[in-house]
C-alpha cells in the first residue's frame, strides 16, 4: 500500500469504504502502489516541486488538543511555499490576525495536512506532514532563504513542513476558477 493510503486508511475509513462499496477499488489502487503518487518513498519530484512553487496559497489543517480540526488559508506571492529539499517545505509566517491557532496546535500535535489547489487546471495535491515553528530571529540563514524580498508583510516565524506522504487527487468535481493574472495571461496568448 502507498504511504498516503497507509496513513489515510484507518480502520474506520476502511469500514466506510466497505460499507459504501469502494473497498475493492481502493484495494486495487493500493496493490498498484497508490493513487497517482510518483514514488513510494514520498519524495517530492519535479512535478510536485513545480506545482508547489506556482501556488500563491494553500489550505493548512491542524488538530487541537481537544481533537477539533482547524483549517486556515495561507497566502502570499507565488512561490512563498518553498521546496527546501524533496522531503521538506518551508515558508515565512507573516504577521496576521494574531490568533496563533495553528501555531499553538502544532506545539501539541505536529501532524498537519496541506491542500494545494490549481482551480484553473483542475488539479490538487494533498500532503500529510509534520510541522515545526522556528522564531525568525533564531535562524537568520533560514529566514533569509524563506523571506520574499519585495513582499511587504512582516515575518514573525519560519515554518518547516516535513513531508510524510502526498497524493494527487481526482479532478472530477473541481470547478475551474481563474485568477485575474491567469485571465490576463490567457488574453495575451
Amino acid at each position: 500500500m502507498s504511504k498516503y493510503l497507509d496513513i489515510a486508511a484507518t480502520p474506520s475509513v476502511t469500514a466506510a469504504q466497505d460499507k459504501y462499496g469502494s473497498a475493492e477499488q481502493w484495494a486495487r489502487i493500493a496493490a498498484r502502489g497508490g493513487a497517482g503518487e510518483t514514488t513510494l518513498s514520498q519524495r517530492l519530484g519535479p512535478a510536485e516541486t513545480a506545482f508547489i512553487q506556482e501556488r500563491d496559497g494553500f489550505y493548512l489543517a491542524s488538530v487541537s488538543e481537544t481533537g477539533w480540526p482547524y483549517v486556515q488559508y495561507r497566502g502570499g506571492p507565488a512561490g512563498f511555499l518553498t521546496v527546501l529539499d524533496p522531503t521538506l517545505l518551508g515558508f515565512a509566517d507573516f504577521r496576521g490576525n494574531r490568533q496563533y491557532i495553528t501555531t499553538g496546535n502544532v506545539t501539541a500535535n505536529d501532524r498537519v495536512s496541506l491542500f494545494l489547489m490549481d482551480y484553473a487546471h483542475r488539479q490538487r495535491l494533498k500532503i500529510f506532514a509534520r510541522m515545526r515553528i522556528v522564531d525568525a530571529g533564531d535562524d537568520p540563514l533560514l529566514a533569509e532563504r524563506l523571506t520574499l524580498p519585495d513582499y511587504p508583510a512582516r515575518v514573525e516565524r519560519l515554518v518547516l513542513i516535513a513531508v510524510e506522504a502526498f497524493d494527487w487527487n481526482c479532478p472530477q468535481h473541481i470547478t475551474p476558477r481563474f485568477t485575474l493574472a491567469e485571465l490576463k495571461r490567457w488574453r495575451m496568448e
